[in-house]
Formats: structure tokens, C-alpha cells, sequence
């Protein structure tokens, strides 16, 4: 329980003592480590850090934060970038001890909102099945990535995270607990799959799941240049010929050996049991890639899906994992995609991307896309046009932060005013008149969710979508 005498000690008025199951800390250390994220550029102090034991733990405390005022929100592995779960004097909510897993179908799994991708894939791969779309970095936690989407390698065939949910328990801004589905309450189910954290916070979901891919066939592309790799993507969309397919542009060093130069790549792979391997020839036919330069590797689906491992664990070990990462993540409407991230990649210095930084420029149908929170541009096909940035060691790191947001606002302008759209995990300062542009004619919708479901605007205050006062 929270004890009455230690919150009228930090200013809070003296009210009945909140029954818990769970505690809440006020150590020093622990609202630190809460006032902190991935990205490491803002930083808000809570009042404690609540570690629930239920969700009517969870719901104790947002009726509470929303009587006295104060903001709370919800934190998984704490992979914002942008201080989106973080509380200036409310309550932090720590969601790592919500990670229980069980099957509840041939095809389903209902898991806690604080378990990461990674604990689910260990829990389905004995069954032989595995969610359709997982993100790169496997260690994000559940409700963190249903809050926002869910992108990954193969969200051009499955459509975002959010869209093989079947279920979702959640605790709303009136800490009321309720369960939601496309049946039952669908207001709620639709306002908070990608609803970042505004409506309610997410404490369990249930998954539709598909059968594992026994192997990978990898084919690692170069190209000469962003117009072919490009249109390579929409061949290769048009076709249906990839399981998994994710475009990067990167920096090697150039002919002189000095300065930098834009090398542009292709990672498509197709999914096969030992039995059946894929005719090499017949995967790239009619591809403009570089082919002598072409990568061809067959390996596990679990080798695959933890690739990204060996890349976190290299930005490790140079330290670059713990410093700040401005990352700025959009999607590009397809038609004119090349032209628009050609633009935008003049203004980009090699230093703004760092020393292992890489550029993500993936093709996707939108109409694979049925979340509604999920905005996409105007077009068939859409690009995820993401700066992966790291941020140089050392005392020019605040400089640095300061010319990089500067950057990534100036190319937001310019992606916006070409018909693209934030993916809202970036590093990027938006308030309410921003995300009314972002959402467009769903505004009033957004706004009207706003409150009914959270009417004392308490939950998850960092994103600024609704200011009050």
C-alpha cells in the first residue's frame, strides 16, 4: 500500500491509502531510472514508479492519478525515444512484471502487455507457430509496440502488429478494467491499438498466430542507386515474391578512402522447409540489383528472426547503445518515395547518422494495413523512409542533439508536405495541432475517444495530444 504519511511528504494531499497488491517506490534511484528512456534527450521525474500486481492495481492508480490531477503511463523495456513513457511528477507504471504467457487456441496467445516479443516466440516456436509480423529488435515489450503499430520485416504481406491482435484487456483514464475486441466495446478495441497509450493501457493481449517457417533463404541485394532500389521493391510487391523484405541505405567509405558514400541494399527472404529450397534464379529474375555483388545465405527461421542481435550487440560494445538516439521514423507515399528521400538524404551529414547508423527505406501495401489509429499515405504502396541515428561519443553530444531535432522537425516539414506521415515513435516534438494534421479527418473521432475514455486527459501526458488548461 501506499503509505499516506510518505505522500503527504512530497506534497500530495492526505487522502485514504490506495489498497494494492503491488508497491509503489519513491526511491531516488528507481524515479531516476523511470525519468530516463532509449533515446536518453528528455528527461521528466516522476513521483514514484508503480510495480503492479494486477491490473486492478493499474486501476487503483489511474482513478487516482485522474482525482488529483497528475499524469501516469504505462512502461515496458522503456524503448521510447522521446520520453513518450515518462511522467513529469505523476506515476510511472512498470509493466515488466506483466510478461505471463498461456495458449488459449490452436491459433492463439494470450500474453501480458509487459513480456517481449522474444519471450513470446520462445513460448510459440515448440508449437511450430509464431506471430505473423516481429519487430527487428525482439526485446520490445508487447504494449509497447501495440501502442504505437508494430512494424517488421513483414508487414508488407501482414499489416502492422496491431492488426493480428484478436483481443485486448485494458485499463482505461476512468481505471475502469475492461476486455475488448472487434465484438465487444470495438470503440475502445479500435481507439487503443495504436492509440499511444491516449485511451486506456494496455495489461494483456491476445495474438492470432501462424505456422513457423522452418528455414530462411536470405538474398542480400546492391544496388547503384535509391531509383532502383525502389523499383525493385515494387516488383517485388507486384509479384508477391518475398516473405520478408526491408531496403537500407548505409555509409562505407568511398573510392578515395576518405570521404562517405551512400551504399544502397536489398535484404528480401523467402521462408521454406528443407525440402523445398527456392530456385535461386527464378527469386531474382528481372531484378536491376548489382548481381556479382549479391549474398545468398540459407539458414534457420530463429537465425533469421535474432539477426538483429549481432548488430545491438556491435553498437554495444562501442558504447553507442547507451547514447542518445534520435531516431526519426515516416512513411513515404510510394509513388514519388525515391524522389522524396533523395531530397531529404541531401541534407543528411554522415556525422547526423553516426559511425553504424543506416537509413531504412522498405516498401509495403497500405492496403495490408487495417488498424485505423495507423496512418499511412495516399497510395497503394508506402515506404518506411527511417534515420536510424546514433549519436557521437563524447562532449559534442548536446550539440549534436540540438542540430539533429532542428533536422528531423525541417524533414518532417518536408515529408508531410509531400503526402507522407510520422510513424509516431520518433524523435519529434509534436503538440495537438500537430497530431490534428497527423490524424486528419479522424481528429474529431480521436478527440472525442479522448474523452470518453481518459475525460481527465491522464494517461500517457508525453505525447502532448490533448493539452489541457
Amino acid at each position: 500500500m501506499i503509505d499516506r504519511t510518505m505522500r503527504a511528504s512530497r506534497g500530495l494531499p492526505r487522502r485514504e491509502v490506495l489498497p494494492l497488491d503491488g508497491d509503489v517506490s519513491f526511491a531516488d534511484d528507481v524515479r531516476a531510472a523511470a525519468a530516463d528512456d532509449f533515446g536518453h534527450v528528455i528527461r521528466r521525474m516522476p513521483l514514484g514508479v508503480l510495480r503492479p500486481a494486477s491490473a486492478r492495481d493499474i486501476a487503483v492508480a489511474v482513478r487516482w492519478a485522474a482525482d488529483t490531477g497528475r499524469g501516469i503511463a504505462a512502461r515496458g523495456q522503456g524503448h521510447s525515444t522521446f520520453g513518450r513513457s515518462q511522467v513529469d511528477g505523476g506515476v510511472v507504471v512498470d509493466m515488466t512484471g506483466f510478461d505471463e504467457i498461456h495458449r488459449t487456441g490452436d491459433d492463439r496467445l494470450t500474453v501480458g502487455a509487459g513480456a517481449t516479443w522474444r519471450s513470446v516466440l520462445a513460448a510459440t516456436l515448440p508449437d511450430q507457430l509464431v506471430p505473423p509480423v516481429l519487430p527487428n529488435f525482439l526485446d520490445l515489450s508487447v504494449g509497447g509496440t501495440l501502442a504505437v503499430g508494430g512494424v517488421g520485416g513483414t508487414t508488407h504481406r501482414y499489416g502492422m502488429q496491431t492488426d493480428s491482435v484478436c483481443e485486448l484487456e485494458v485499463v482505461t483514464g476512468e481505471g475502469r478494467i475492461v476486455t475488448c475486441s472487434p465484438r465487444d466495446n470495438p470503440e475502445l478495441f479500435h481507439s487503443v491499438r495504436a492509440g499511444l497509450g491516449q485511451f486506456g493501457i494496455i495489461t494483456r493481449a491476445t495474438l492470432t498466430l501462424i505456422p513457423a517457417p522452418t528455414r530462411a533463404r536470405r538474398y542480400t541485394l546492391a544496388y547503384p542507386d535509391l531509383g532502383r532500389l525502389a523499383a525493385d521493391q515494387r516488383l517485388l510487391l507486384g509479384e508477391d515474391r518475398a516473405d520478408h523484405l526491408q531496403g537500407a541505405i548505409t555509409l562505407d567509405a568511398g573510392p578515395d578512402g576518405d570521404a562517405r558514400a551512400w551504399r544502397h541494399q536489398l535484404e528480401m527472404v523467402l521462408f521454406h522447409d528443407l525440402a523445398d529450397l527456392p530456385d535461386d534464379d527464378a527469386v531474382l529474375a528481372g531484378l536491376a540489383d548489382e548481381r556479382a555483388q549479391a549474398q545468398i545465405e540459407d539458414m534457420s527461421y530463429v537465425d533469421h528472426v535474432e539477426a538483429f542481435d549481432r548488430f545491438t550487440e556491435l553498437v554495444r560494445s562501442t558504447g553507442e547503445w547507451a547514447a542518445p538516439h534520435l531516431w526519426w521514423l515516416t512513411f513515404l507515399p510510394g509513388s514519388a518515395a525515391d524522389d522524396i528521400a533523395r531530397a531529404a538524404l541531401a541534407e543528411v551529414a554522415p556525422e547526423d547518422l553516426g559511425t553504424h547508423g543506416m537509413v531504412v527505406f522498405s516498401a509495403l501495401r497500405t492496403s495490408r494495413i487495417t488498424t485505423p489509429l495507423v496512418r499511412m499515405p495516399d497510395d497503394d504502396i508506402a515506404f518506411t523512409f527511417n534515420l536510424i541515428r546514433f549519436a557521437p561519443p563524447g562532449p559534442v553530444v548536446g550539440e549534436y542533439v540540438d542540430r539533429v531535432l532542428e533536422q528531423n522537425a525541417s524533414l518532417y516539414r518536408r515529408v508531410l508536405a509531400a503526402g507522407g506521415v510520422l510513424y509516431p515513435v520518433s524523435a519529434l516534438s509534436f503538440r495537438p495541432q500537430d497530431w490534428a494534421e497527423h490524424f486528419r479527418d479522424l481528429w474529431p473521432a480521436v478527440r472525442e475517444a479522448k474523452e470518453r475514455f481518459d475525460p481527465a486527459h491522464c494517461l500517457t501526458p508525453g505525447y502532448e495530444l490533448i493539452v489541457s488548461g
